[in-house]
């Protein structure tokens, strides 16, 4: 079993997203880099410490996107069971999962709650959340005098972070992308603590 002293430690990998035909299978968005590599860190669990073991279950349906993985659940047989486990997150301690070694390297939950703010000094808001709408990472950023935004998670956009100080300087483009709510897609997952 898993286990962590402090939920601090519990890092988000991933989010079950419904049934995959009629014989138990379940989809399951992946937040690690390398999306299979999910599968590693077994057990996982969820937010009321119940253990899930997830197996390679197939292949995705055709137009999902790269993160999401068909997986085979120990103990759900059937199609029912599969959609009751719809929505729910699996965690893992964050003591099993590769050091970071190199600089630019972190997990998404270290920068959940950092403040943003320009080259300035100027406050922007919070991070909520770290999106992939399909064209690489955003930062949904909440809070701020402007009120929602989406920013690209670039060097360009980012330029400074600050896990130590729980900051990131962010240098915004000519165009930011609207308010959280609009432009993204209905399965937006918000609050995550991603796995790099």
């Amino acid at each position: 079993m898993v286990q962590a002293s402090n939920p601090s430690n519990l890092l988000c990998v991933g989010q079950f997203a419904g049934a995959h035909g009629v014989r138990g299978l379940v989809r399951f968005h992946s937040y690690t880099g390398a999306p299979k590599d999910v599968l590693r860190y077994q057990p996982l669990r969820d937010e009321q410490g119940q253990e899930f073991r997830l197996a390679p279950g197939g292949q995705a349906p055709k137009g999902s996107k790269g993160d999401v993985l068909v997986v085979r659940v120990a103990g759900v047989e059937d199609r029912n069971a599969a959609q009751a486990l719809n929505g729910r997150r699996l965690y893992v301690d964050r003591a099993v999962l590769p050091d970071l070694t190199e600089e630019d390297d972190f997990y998404h939950a270290d920068l959940i709650g950092c403040l943003c703010v320009t080259e300035a000094g100027d406050r922007l808001g919070q991070v909520r959340a770290i999106h992939d709408f399909g064209a690489g990472d955003v930062l949904e950023v909440v809070n701020g005098p402007k009120g929602g935004l989406y920013l690209p998670f670039t060097k360009a956009v980012v330029p400074v972070i600050s896990i130590a100080d729980r900051r990131l300087t962010v240098r915004l483009p000519e165009e930011v992308m609207g308010e959280p709510g609009r432009g993204g897609d209905d399965e937006t997952e918000t609050d995550s603590g991603e796995a790099a």
